[in-house]
């Protein structure tokens, strides 16, 4: 034959096939394999509050991968919570310039900073909670965030967050309501 096709799928699932045989055979057969690298995938979490946001879907975030203060890259847009992770069409991106940071730093520890609130600066989105905060103030603050946050992800939130959720909002003080504000610019996988 003038050419030959190769289908026998990647690595990247052996449960489905995709065990990587296509390369050994290509191998076997006098072809260079360039080393495989991971790229478009979901990525794995370590927090066990995932799972409860299974199937959260996120719109206009904005996701910043670190290797300890190192930026790696960041993207705007959707993502997705799912029973392992994150996924999603900002995370997908975000995997490949992790994925070759891994490689070479020795496979430390990756950060996910998600800004739930990127159109907002911190003012901006201190000012908008002092609303919300004065529309609920005489409620709780686990219930003050309805306006702010989707309704599955306020619980989780709560639980982050290093502010007693059974205190009353009209007893929340500045200094609190800056931890409110530096959870949801750097909501941290």
């Amino acid at each position: 034959a003038d050419a030959v096709i190769l289908a026998t799928g990647g690595a990247s699932y052996p449960a489905t096939g995709s065990t990587g045989d296509g390369y050994s055979m290509a191998q076997n057969v006098g072809h260079q394999i360039i080393p495989l690298k991971p790229s478009l995938v979901p990525l794995e979490a370590k927090e066990p509050w995932v799972r409860e946001l299974q199937g959260l879907s996120l719109k206009n975030v904005k996701a910043t991968a670190f290797i300890g203060e190192k930026v790696l890259a960041s993207e705007f847009g959707e993502m997705l919570f799912t029973h392992f992770g994150i996924s999603g069409p900002i995370i997908l991106s975000l995997s490949k310039p992790i994925a070759e940071s891994l490689r070479s730093s020795g496979r430390q520890p990756v950060q996910i900073s998600i800004d739930l609130k990127p159109a907002l600066t911190r003012d901006q989105l201190d000012l908008r909670i002092q609303r919300d905060f004065q529309k609920y103030s005489r409620k709780y603050l686990s219930n003050a965030f309805n306006d702010l946050l989707p309704k599955s992800l306020i619980p989780v939130f709560l639980k982050i967050l290093p502010v007693p959720p059974d205190k009353f909002v009209h007893q929340i003080t500045k200094e609190e309501r800056g931890l409110i504000v530096d959870l949801l610019k750097n909501f941290t996988v």
